[in-house]
């Protein structure tokens, strides 16, 4: 691991900061991971939490899906710890923010990462919404608040080579965070805390949030080393595949090579995003506690769950105490919308491929999961004007309902 991090801070002082576009838990990963914090909450939030469980899963990608216009985003979204030392780093960085700044400047941080500190900035931000009472800003921040803390629960959110781009092996974070959850959720434990922790208040949330970091930075030889080892029974043809969208060509690994990957990462992703749940439902916990605890009952309209929504919940509860969520597609990010256009593998990309038009809105989404039927529009009468030997006649018809 020094080896390979002492080759890592030559590559990056040349290469300069990541490119952001690189940085997260995929889509599924953190939908995953948002549904399942809300069945954790204690029976005062919970049913505020499940109401509004839709947006909540929607808004929580909404951080990555405006990297591309905000560019101060990507950085909140990681830390490169080895920047700071390829020896223990986590003893030379600061873990209040104005320390570390005053240590290493503004721009170090904002370059090399803040997600710790955006976690804390995060949670302010719900603090202040749940002592507001303002429901659309409770469930924005808490589906950002929830993001962070995600990110903060992926070994390559903690490294100069996030991507293995430094060590020729470029493409493994989408493989570790998107790849395998999407490919094997059906074989995850996410019933029972990986640390056997359930959510709680948290004494100290800047702690916690360190804690998770250096967990995760923990895992990284691993994540490294063993993808080194799967890919010694493969060759460039079998261990790669490519994809192509919209006239553009690129490299991910092979399903078989995800397959054999797995089988030595072995239950590490699952440990990680069955870690992460309780520590979100933590964080939208310990909020709710410095704002006083506010009655979330009377931000509801009716102020408890109606019965469906209920009956629903209970449903989801029993599925997800049995390891059952994806089993019994309960999942909303297993609901895939409607794709724009077919991912196909190919050798070469045309260049003169036109993208297709946009897939059509998708049907809203009701708590639990159902979609809501939009009634079509009735058929309009139709007035029309005839010429006949008596003169003009107006008439009027109805069109045929089919």
């Amino acid at each position: 691991m020094k080896r390979i991090f002492l080759t890592l801070g030559l590559a990056a002082a040349l290469l300069g900061p990541l490119a952001p576009a690189a940085r997260a838990w995929g889509f599924f990963g953190h939908r995953v991971i948002t549904q399942v914090a809300v069945y954790q909450l204690p029976a005062g939030m919970q049913g505020f939490y499940y109401r509004h469980l839709p947006q909540l899963v929607r808004l929580c990608t909404a951080p990555d899906e405006r990297r591309n216009t905000d560019k101060a985003e990507a950085t909140r979204h990681f830390i490169d710890m080895d920047h700071y030392s390829e020896d223990n780093p986590f003893a030379k960085v600061p873990r209040e923010y104005d320390a570390a700044q005053d240590k290493f400047t503004a721009d170090t941080l904002r370059k090399y990462g803040t997600v710790p500190w955006t976690v804390i900035e995060t949670k302010n931000k719900l603090v202040s919404a749940f002592s507001e009472r303002d429901t659309a800003n409770i469930i924005l921040y808490s589906a950002e608040l929830a993001h962070y803390v995600e990110d903060a629960f992926v070994p390559l959110h903690t490294t100069v080579n996030y991507d293995g781009q430094l060590t020729n092996q470029a493409g493994l974070h989408s493989l570790w965070e998107s790849q395998l959850p999407e490919r094997f959720i059906q074989t995850y434990k996410l019933d029972v805390p990986a640390n056997g922790e359930d959510a709680k208040v948290l004494k100290n949330p800047l702690e916690a949030i360190w804690l998770v970091v250096q967990n995760s930075y923990g895992f990284l030889t691993a994540t490294f080393d063993l993808e080194t080892k799967a890919s010694k029974g493969f060759t460039p043809q079998t261990k790669y595949t490519y994809l192509h969208r919209f006239g553009k060509t690129q490299r991910r690994y092979s399903d078989a090579f995800a397959d054999e990957y797995n089988k030595l990462v072995g239950g590490q992703v699952d440990y990680r995003m069955r870690t992460a749940a309780p520590m979100v439902a933590s964080f939208w916990m310990t909020a709710w506690q410095e704002a006083g605890r506010p009655d979330l009952g009377k931000l509801m309209a009716p102020a408890k769950l109606r019965k469906p929504e209920q009956d629903s919940l209970e449903v989801q509860l029993r599925a997800y105490k049995a390891n059952m969520l994806p089993k019994d597609q309960l999942l909303l990010a297993m609901q895939k919308e409607k794709k724009a256009a077919a991912v196909d593998d190919v050798k070469a990309a045309d260049p003169n491929e036109t993208a297709p038009p946009p897939p059509p809105e998708p049907e809203p989404i009701a708590p639990g999961g159902a979609t809501i039927k939009v009634p079509a529009a009735a058929p309009a009468k139709v007035k029309t004007k005839t010429k006949g030997a008596t003169g003009t006649e107006k008439s009027k018809t109805k069109p045929l309902d089919w």
